[in-house]
């Protein structure tokens, strides 16, 4: 089955636009963003590089237009346009979909670029702040640092956008202890697909607060958001132990013995941890937020012996934030585009791999044919306080994950092999459990795997699709995976 081939076939197909109504778009838009916003057709001079700018290149994906707003009402009114044309709508806040799902997802989509939303306040009696939409982590660290040395939690690229990271979950280092991105939020500012501008938070508008907090692309454009903030952490020790060129048998013992420890319900949420595997590689890295004597109590070493470890301590919150940034950028390419496939799976405490599977893993991984040597799985250690709140209290669903997995291939001559692919999937075959249900973390995009919305968003799904028929029954707000309006 040429999977890569009839991915690119059913991408690169047309779909949603009416083509008798490209000129009545195109007329709308350049109406509605005539004060300072800015809008882009296919094929205006430099339109593909400077303003689609897709991020995985494995997928071709050319929007109808791309949309750049400056205000609440420019987003509305371009929705509007779209809406009326019969065209779909995108937001794009960072460019770092897995599927270029920001772009639509499909050819004929209307995207909405965020990239001038940045407004930023600091109400320093509550600690909440305002953040616009199009504001890049690496800049919501710095602004909050300089409103009074507050933080929250995030994930560690600062190239991502704000706007798809907020809603989508928005797991990072200090979540054990301080929720993900989207338990951050107490309000949002948002338009809907009739084009109105609403207020969203547990007293108003609650049906689309509770969707936008996992699921926002397919119900409306995020603006502004108002979330709560923590006081930076102190003092914090990031620490790395490496095991290099080990036997088959030496990585899955590490392994088997990071999963045992992690999974000790009563380890401290101060403690972030990561297990990265490449080739020939195992990589355990990860941050204490305590002081090196806290550090030195739990012993860390001791736990994974015939690795090579460091710590460091580092007294600076920007400067602790700026490390996760160098880590993230060596992992994942900083922002840069490549040809990629990238999967993710779950664990919860009670379906824990077994010895047996994880010796299967290991076995696999040194046999079978990659189609590269660019590839990687990252298992993320979660649970603390992600774990604390009920599935249904969001519409991120995945509460009771403590364990994520991201496996990548990339192909840096050209475009993902039907080798490659079928690697991570057999991957994914061997250690997915077999009587449980099967959860992918939506920010983590897999445009092959069937029944994403599932997997996706769980037990939630019912309750977007009712939402989806109150406030968007046509569908505008779409890409190939977001949950369908009601039926019955």
């Amino acid at each position: 089955m040429a999977v890569v081939r009839n991915l690119m076939l059913a991408l690169g197909a047309a779909s949603v636009a009416i083509a008798g109504n490209d000129d009545k778009l195109k007329s709308c838009l350049q109406y509605a963003l005539t004060d300072s916003g800015r809008v882009a057709f296919a094929g205006d001079p430099f339109y593909q590089a400077a303003d689609v700018n897709r991020y995985n290149l494995n997928i071709p994906v050319t929007p109808a237009a791309v949309t750049f707003p400056t205000s609440s009402q420019q987003v509305a009114a371009v929705v509007k346009c779209a809406a009326d044309n019969g065209y779909h709508v995108q937001a794009k806040s960072g460019g770092h979909s897995y599927a270029n799902y920001c772009l639509g997802g499909t050819d004929g989509a209307v995207v909405v670029d965020l990239k001038n939303l940045q407004q930023f306040s600091m109400d320093s009696k509550t600690w909440h702040a305002t953040i616009g939409s199009g504001t890049l982590l690496g800049d919501v660290t710095r602004k909050l640092h300089d409103a009074g040395a507050r933080a929250m939690s995030h994930g560690t690229c600062p190239q991502v956008g704000s706007g798809g990271h907020f809603t989508i979950g928005g797991l990072g280092p200090t979540s054990r202890q301080f929720g993900a991105a989207l338990d951050h939020i107490v309000e949002a500012e948002v338009v809907l697909a009739n084009s109105s501008i609403v207020r969203a938070s547990e007293t108003e508008n609650q049906d689309v607060f509770w969707a936008i907090k996992g699921a926002a692309s397919g119900f409306g454009i995020v603006t502004e958001f108002t979330v709560r903030t923590e006081p930076e952490p102190g003092t914090a020790v990031k620490y790395e132990y490496t095991l290099k060129i080990g036997s088959t048998e030496e990585r899955a013992s590490l392994f088997k013995q990071w999963q045992a420890y992690i999974s000790n319900p009563k380890l401290t949420r101060k403690l972030a941890s990561t297990l990265t595997l490449l080739e020939d590689t195992l990589i355990i890295t990860g941050t204490f937020f305590g002081t090196e004597e806290e550090y030195e109590a739990l012993d860390i070493g001791s736990q994974f012996p015939g690795t090579n470890g460091s710590a460091i301590v580092i007294q600076d919150w920007l400067g602790l934030v700026g490390n996760w940034a160098e880590e993230a950028a060596l992992e994942l390419g900083g922002g840069i585009a490549a040809n990629f496939y990238a999967k993710s799976n779950a664990w919860t405490p009670k379906n824990l791999m077994n010895n047996e599977t994880i010796d299967k893993l290991f076995e696999y991984i040194d046999s079978a044919d990659k189609g590269t040597l660019i590839w990687f799985l990252l298992f993320d250690f979660q649970g603390g306080y992600t774990n604390d709140i009920p599935s249904d209290a969001t519409a991120y669903a995945h509460r009771d994950v403590l364990l994520w997995l991201q496996s990548y291939t990339i192909n840096l001559l050209g475009s993902v092999s039907q080798t490659q692919v079928d690697f991570l999937e057999h991957v994914n075959e061997l250690i997915t459990p077999d009587d449980y249900p099967y959860a992918a973390y939506p920010g983590y995009v897999d445009p092959l795997m069937p029944n994403g919305a599932e997997a996706y968003w769980g037990s939630n799904l019912p309750r977007l699709q009712q939402i989806k028929e109150q406030i968007d029954p046509q569908n505008v707000f779409r890409n190939p995976q977001s949950p369908l309006p009601a039926t019955n």
